[in-house]
C-alpha cells in the first residue's frame, strides 16, 4: 500500500473539535501516516494559499488525508473529511469571506476526491442537498471520546478549579469554543432569569477560548450575575472539570457531531444541549433537548436538570451508557480502513 500524507495544516489553530478530532487519530496510526504542516503558522488567506498550492506539490503521488473540512483542489487522490456544513446552513454565523470561499470550495472539492468521512448521518444527509455528490461515496464515521472522560476524573476537580481561579465547586459548565452558533447569548440570558432561584454558590462556568476574530463575531456576550469565563482550558485539566459539574449545558444552534456532550455524558454527568439534529443523534435519549431560541426552554431545561436529583440519575446512567457506544480507537480504526482501501484503489 502506497504511504498515506495528512494534511496537518489545521494543527497549527486553537484546538477545537476537527483539531482534536485530527491529534486523535494521528496518535493511534503509530507513525504509519506522515503529516505535512507549514513550516510556520499561516492563517487566513495564507493558510489556503499553502493548501491549494505548496501542499500538493509535495504529496509526490501519495493519498493525501484531508481531516478538517478543506483540501487542495488539484489533488483527486484524496480522502477528505467533512464535520459540518455550517458555511451553508448558517452561514450568517461566520465571517462573510470565510464561508463564501467554502460554498465555492467544498462542491468542486467532494466530487474531485476519492472519499468523504463524515461524523454523523445529520451532516452526510447536509453534504448530499448541498452538493449533489453520489451518496456512495460517503461513509459515516462518528467521533470518538477519550478515555480520560470519565467519572473518576472528578478526583483532581479541586485542582482544575484551583488552576482556572473558579470561585465555587458547585457549578454549570458550558464548554466549547466561544463563537456565535454555540448560542451563549440565549444561554447567558437564560441564566440571568434563573440565578435567583438557585442555591448563591450554584454558577455557570464558560469555558473555551474565542474563536478566531477574522472569522467569528464576538459581539453576542450578555455578561449574567454568577458567570465565570474561565478561558481556555488545558487538556490536562478538562476530564477532572467536566467530571465536576453538576450539569452541562450546550444550547448549540448547529452542530455537526458535538463532542462536548459526549465527554459530558462519559464522565456521568447530565447534559442540557440545543434541539438540533445532530445532537439528537448524537444524545439519543440520554440528554434534555431544549429549543436553542427559546430563552425561557433553555432557562426550564437547566432548573429541571439542577433541581431535580431524580433526573440528574436518570440522565448520568443513560448518558454512560450512551457514551460507551463511542471510542477513538473504533474512529480510528475504521478511518483507517478507508484510507487503505482509497490507496489500494489508486495504486
Amino acid at each position: 500500500m502506497q504511504r498515506i500524507v495528512i494534511n496537518s495544516r489545521s494543527l497549527q489553530s486553537p484546538l477545537s473539535g476537527a483539531q482534536r478530532y485530527t491529534r486523535e487519530l494521528m496518535s493511534r496510526w503509530n507513525g504509519h501516516a506522515d503529516p505535512i504542516t507549514p513550516s510556520e503558522p499561516l492563517r487566513g488567506i495564507q493558510g489556503h494559499v499553502w493548501e491549494q498550492v505548496v501542499l500538493p506539490r509535495r504529496l509526490k503521488r501519495r493519498l493525501l488525508f484531508s481531516p478538517s473540512n478543506s483540501g487542495p483542489l488539484d489533488v483527486g487522490n484524496q480522502v477528505l473529511t467533512i464535520h459540518d456544513m455550517v458555511y451553508f446552513d448558517h452561514p450568517e454565523t461566520l465571517n462573510r469571506l470565510f464561508a463564501a470561499w467554502f460554498r465555492f470550495l467544498l462542491p468542486k472539492l467532494v466530487r474531485r476526491v476519492r472519499k468523504i468521512v463524515t461524523v454523523s448521518q445529520f451532516v452526510k444527509e447536509r453534504i448530499i442537498a448541498r452538493t449533489k455528490v453520489d451518496p456512495q461515496k460517503i461513509v459515516v464515521i462518528p467521533n470518538g471520546v477519550s478515555a480520560s472522560f470519565r467519572p473518576e476524573a472528578i478526583g483532581d476537580r479541586d485542582r482544575a478549579i484551583a488552576q482556572l481561579r473558579i470561585p465555587t465547586n458547585r457549578y454549570v459548565l458550558a464548554l466549547g469554543s466561544i463563537e456565535p452558533r454555540k448560542n451563549l447569548g440565549r444561554l447567558l440570558r437564560a441564566w440571568s432569569r434563573i440565578h435567583n432561584a438557585l442555591p448563591t454558590d450554584v454558577w455557570l462556568v464558560i469555558a473555551g477560548a474565542k474563536g478566531n476574530p477574522r472569522i467569528f463575531r464576538n459581539d453576542f456576550v450578555h455578561v449574567a450575575p454568577r458567570v465565570w469565563f474561565s478561558g481556555h482550558v488545558p487538556d490536562e485539566i478538562l476530564p477532572a472539570l467536566c467530571a465536576g459539574a453538576l450539569v452541562m449545558t450546550y444550547p448549540s444552534i448547529y452542530e455537526g457531531f458535538g463532542l462536548p456532550p459526549l465527554e459530558a455524558m462519559a464522565s456521568g454527568v447530565p447534559v442540557v444541549v440545543g434541539d438540533c439534529p445532530a445532537l439528537r443523534e448524537l444524545v439519543a435519549d440520554a440528554g434534555i433537548f431544549v429549543d436553542p431560541y427559546d430563552e425561557n426552554k433553555i432557562a426550564e431545561g437547566l432548573i429541571a436538570a439542577i433541581e431535580d436529583s431524580n433526573i440528574r440519575t436518570q440522565l448520568r446512567l443513560k448518558g454512560l451508557n450512551r457514551a460507551r457506544q463511542f471510542s477513538w480507537d473504533q474512529t480510528a480504526r475504521l478511518t483507517w480502513e478507508v484510507l487503505r482501501q482509497a490507496a489500494e484503489g489508486s495504486e
